[in-house]
């Protein structure tokens, strides 16, 4: 604990707390201050001028990070048939259907994203009490409801991010690790500001974006320019 509570100090000795940063700046320090024995996730956090809990005010959707996530995803398919083979060729790591829906309703859940056919959502819509809390439920607004199961894992596995507000108007996601370079984890984060761009709600009022900032998973964080940040993501 001694030697991470100084690595953690060390760290927060490099950024400036008052300071906001251009992302170049932010991606450099947020990797050097990545001193753990294991490869951190980077993660991006972002605070909204919504009010999620009005529902003409709630951002949700998907995004494709140009150089992935680094991590290994597990996805699972509720399909039938043809669909069910064509989700194993493609990748998917558990393929079900009233079988799968048993294992998750034992609290078997051994996947970090799900998918579904059209076909199969009375039976995955007896599961919302259980996915829904965890981040699962298959939504057709966000793909994962789809006839394409191949393009569906193949996105899931490829570095799809999905993000939701949170109560307090804030968006977390990972963009990548911090072995990655700093052009790539700059890439993902302008990746990601563009897709919460598009996605800013009708109830949107005054400032969308309001404060941004990168942080490693044991790393101290860092303020990000936000008016430079968006102008960056524009021009890109």
């Amino acid at each position: 604990m001694a030697k991470t509570g100084k690595r953690l100090r060390q760290a927060k000795e490099q950024v400036d707390r008052e300071r906001t940063y251009p992302l170049g700046e932010a991606v450099a320090l947020v990797k050097q201050g990545a001193k753990a024995k294991f490869d951190e996730t980077v993660e991006m956090s972002v605070g909204l001028g919504v009010d999620p809990r009005h529902a003409d005010q709630m951002v949700r959707g998907v995004v494709a990070l140009p150089h992935g996530t680094g991590k290994t995803v597990r996805v699972a398919v509720f399909a039938k048939g043809d669909k069910a083979d064509a989700a194993r060729e493609a990748g998917a790591d558990v393929v079900g259907d009233d079988d799968l829906a048993a294992d998750v309703q034992a609290g078997k859940i051994e996947f970090d994203r799900c998918i579904a056919t059209p076909d199969m959502m009375p039976v995955v819509g007896k599961l919302g009490r259980i996915l829904g809390p965890r981040g699962l439920m298959p939504n057709p607004k966000l793909g994962t409801v789809t006839p394409d199961v191949t393009e569906a894992v193949r996105a899931a596995k490829g570095g799809q991010v999905e993000f939701r507000v949170e109560k307090a108007g804030i968006v977390h996601a990972g963009i990548g690790k911090a072995s990655f370079d700093e052009q790539a984890l700059a890439a993902n984060a302008r990746a990601l500001v563009d897709a919460l761009n598009r996605a800013k709600p009708s109830g949107a009022k005054g400032t969308y974006m309001k404060r941004a900032a990168l942080s490693s998973s044991q790393g101290p964080g860092v303020k990000l320019d936000v008016a430079a940040l968006q102008a960056e993501t524009a021009a890109s």
